[in-house]
């Protein structure tokens, strides 16, 4: 092996109800890339976002390159052109790329700040506390302090956990991480 490969990555947005011709088409046309002079290996991939992936490894750019540009290469192209269109493509040399941080990434989402998180909190805890002093409390104002209190922290942290916290996330979450929703409506319109 050298010590320079190329990799090549190339996107491809699939009609829909297209990918197992797609997948097909992949994997023959890098069956075909395999005959060629130094084809190291290659697949197909999807990631998240619906966009497909062909991805192949030559031993250097000049065998790569003679592999693109070869008439082959451009009548796998044109069997594809009735189901996907190539959206992009990536060649990187060497290996070090599969261990650097990917930047175009989008960053992970920060957490909310301080008095975000209290004001739910609040909103979960103080409801069913109140509840519990005006309901639960006066039938138990014979019981021992410790246990008294003892049965309301066990109530309410299982009213907030299970039942309150969950449903107040989801009904918080836009104002909870406004960046994180901004990037999925993004998603939403780029993908639409």
């Amino acid at each position: 092996m050298t010590s320079n490969p190329v990799t090549v990555t190339v996107a491809y947005h699939v009609v829909p109800g297209h990918e197992a011709d797609f997948h097909s088409w992949g994997w023959a046309m890098l069956g075909a890339s395999a005959q060629q002079p130094g084809f190291l290996g290659g697949g197909v991939l999807v990631d998240e976002e619906a966009e497909w992936h062909v991805v192949y490894r030559f031993a250097s750019e000049g065998t790569a390159r003679a592999w693109e540009d070869s008439v082959p290469r451009k009548q796998w192209d044109i069997r594809a052109a009735g189901f996907a269109r190539q959206t992009g493509r990536r060649s990187v040399r060497g290996a070090k790329v599969w261990f650097d941080s990917q930047t175009d990434r989008p960053a992970a989402p920060v957490p909310p700040s301080k008095w975000k998180l209290w004001f739910v909190n609040m909103s979960a805890v103080f409801p069913p506390v109140l509840l519990f002093n005006l309901i639960v409390l006066p039938y138990l104002g014979g019981l021992n302090p410790f246990i008294r209190t003892l049965l309301l922290c066990l109530c309410v942290t299982a009213i907030v956990t299970w039942i309150l916290m969950p449903r107040l996330q989801r009904f918080f979450r836009k104002w909870l991480y406004p960046p994180l929703q901004a990037l999925r409506g993004r998603h939403k319109r780029r993908t639409a």
